[in-house]
């Protein structure tokens, strides 16, 4: 049975050695949802929000969280991120919050994307939840990564 990476063979937490590994070109893209009622999906689409408008707010947010991950996430690795970008769409009442992140290192960047997704709707949330208690933040995942020893992943 293999172990977690960040897990010595005595059961001890360990930051994965990454210096023998080459750097390489790596992406990452994470998915977060928010689950809004119609009031405040329509306040979120026609900028109606008496704190301004959520949605840059929230790319702004996820943008600067990426470049916070490794302050974070206790094990993750500090690294030179190439760029960031967070973006937005709608199905129904339902607004997806994708984030692209991308670096030349020697890990990924699948925390620095899901970072940026994760904290990007909870900034959505925050500007929100004066107009809906039952708003509900979901669903964040990796939708797809690149390069590396393991090579490329996308869901099946």
């Amino acid at each position: 049975m293999s172990r977690a990476s960040h897990i010595n063979e005595d059961g001890t937490l360990v930051m994965v050695d990454v210096g023998a590994k080459p750097a390489t070109q790596r992406s990452a893209r994470a998915r977060a949802e928010v689950r809004f009622g119609a009031k405040a999906a329509a306040a979120v689409r026609d900028l109606t929000l008496t704190k301004g408008d959520a949605l840059v707010a929230a790319q702004l947010a996820g943008i600067m969280a990426a470049k916070q991950t490794a302050g974070l996430i206790p094990l993750a690795h500090p690294i030179p991120l190439s760029s960031v970008d967070v973006t937005f769409s709608w199905e129904g009442d339902r607004l997806l919050i994708d984030a692209d992140a991308r670096t030349v290192a020697q890990t990924g960047v699948e925390m620095e994307a899901m970072t940026a997704a994760a904290i990007a709707a909870l900034v959505v949330y925050d500007m929100t939840k004066a107009l809906d208690k039952g708003i509900v933040v979901e669903n964040l995942r990796l939708l797809r990564k690149t390069g590396g020893k393991s090579g490329d992943w996308q869901p099946s």
